[in-house]
Parts: C-alpha cells; sequence; structure tokens
C-alpha cells in the first residue's frame, strides 16, 4: 500500500462505526475515490469541516484494497459562498449528485473533474441561472451521451425540429414527434453550450428558454442515471 495525493472536490459521505465517516471524492488524477476519514465525528477533529460536500480540497491519502484511508487535508477553496445561500447550495448539491451517478470508482476523468470545479466556480461568483443545466448538458455529453440537437433521432431530418425525445436523447421533427415540445430559442441555446459558446450561454439573463433547458438538461441526465435526483427535487422546491 502507498500514499499519493490529488486535488478533489467532495461528493458525499456517510458515517462509519461511532466517529468515522467514508468519503467520496472526484479527484483529478485517480477519478472517484472513496476513503475513510478517522475520527473526524469527534468534537476536536479538524477534519470534519474541511471534507464536507462541496469542499475543494487537497488531500493525502492512504490507497487500501477497497477503501483508501485520509491522512491530510489541505482546504482550497471551503465552498463558503455556496453554502451562505441556501438556492446556490442546492444547487451544487445536484451537480456532485450527478457527477457521483455518472462516474465509476477510480476510474480517472481529469475532464469531469475541471468541469466540476468550473461550474461549482462560477455558481459561487454569479449563480447563472444556467450553471446547472449547461453543466448536465456538458456532463452528458463527456460521457458519450451528448444530446442529438442537429437532426431528427428518428428520421434524420433537419428541419421543423420541434420536440426533445429523452429515450433517444435527441430532437425530433414535426412529423416523428413523440417528446414534449421545445422552442427554437431552447434548442439554440442548448447548441451554443454544446458547441463552445458556454460563457456566451451563461450570460443568458435568466428567463423561460433558460428554465426550459435546465428541465430538458435535467430530466436527459436522469434518463442516463435511470434514477430522480434527490438534490434536483430540493433546488426545484427553492425555484
Amino acid at each position: 500500500m502507498t500514499n499519493y495525493r490529488d486535488e478533489a472536490v467532495v461528493l458525499r459521505t456517510y458515517r462509519l462505526g461511532e466517529s468515522d465517516r467514508i468519503v467520496v471524492m472526484m479527484t483529478e488524477a485517480n477519478g472517484k475515490v472513496r476513503a475513510v476519514a478517522k475520527g473526524v465525528r469527534k468534537t476536536r477533529s479538524r477534519l470534519g469541516s474541511r471534507l464536507e460536500p462541496l469542499s475543494h480540497v487537497s488531500v493525502l491519502l492512504h490507497r487500501g484494497r477497497e477503501l483508501d484511508i485520509v491522512t491530510q487535508v489541505e482546504p482550497l477553496d471551503t465552498a463558503s459562498a455556496l453554502r451562505a445561500n441556501l438556492d446556490k447550495m442546492t444547487q451544487g448539491l445536484a451537480m456532485l449528485e450527478a457527477v457521483d451517478q455518472m462516474t465509476i470508482d477510480r476510474e480517472p476523468v481529469p475532464h469531469v473533474y475541471r468541469m466540476l470545479v468550473g461550474a461549482l466556480g462560477a455558481l459561487a461568483q454569479g449563480g447563472s441561472s444556467l450553471v446547472v443545466g449547461a453543466f448536465y448538458l456538458k456532463l452528458l455529453a463527456a460521457e458519450g451521451f451528448e444530446p442529438e440537437l442537429a437532426r431528427c433521432t428518428s428520421c434524420g431530418s433537419g428541419e421543423e425540429l420541434v420536440a426533445f425525445d429523452v429515450v433517444n436523447g435527441g430532437l425530433q421533427c414535426r412529423s416523428c414527434r413523440t417528446g414534449p415540445a421545445i422552442s427554437s430559442g431552447a434548442v439554440a441555446l442548448m447548441r451554443r453550450i454544446l458547441g463552445g459558446q458556454l460563457a456566451a450561454a451563461l450570460a443568458e439573463p435568466e428567463s423561460a428558454m433558460t428554465h426550459e433547458v435546465t428541465r430538458i438538461a435535467t430530466v436527459a441526465i436522469e434518463r442516463q442515471c435511470d434514477r430522480r435526483l434527490k438534490s434536483v427535487g430540493m433546488f426545484e422546491r427553492h425555484d
């Protein structure tokens, strides 16, 4: 067994015994890692506050067979700006849950780690109404499930794309429509997000169109996760 250091975002934690916790982290170089943080539930532990969900940390880990062991933690970002705002915190937790569900243990995905750090930073700084929806779309694309936005998923036509088919993951033309309607503005905005114009898309003011994109992106990622994301319900209740 060896020690290794990495940077990580804490996705979630759960209890282990009377004083320990298991911490699930998305690391930069080692993918999703599960590790035991010993004694963090004791009142004198300094590690506990540094290993809360949303925290961005530099961590020293001792590699084990199934669970690693946390030996040192240094905060890079405490996410205090997110925790101070209920809406931002719940939106951040929704992104963490999606990453947890979409990734496999110990499979390095540095692009997902960088996306998550960037999205949490954008949420903390400005809180664009599109941060969560854009993150979901980019995560789907990064994991090989990019929505088809150029042509109908049923017949291949590029004309009159008026609906979004969640089952096949893309747009439908008027003739093939089975999914819910989607506005032309939402289609254009999704194309900008996935077409290299993310900053411009995030600058869009909050509107019915931005909410439409977030709703579609949420349904799409829940389809891939094959479950309702618990955190999504939390931030939807606070909209």
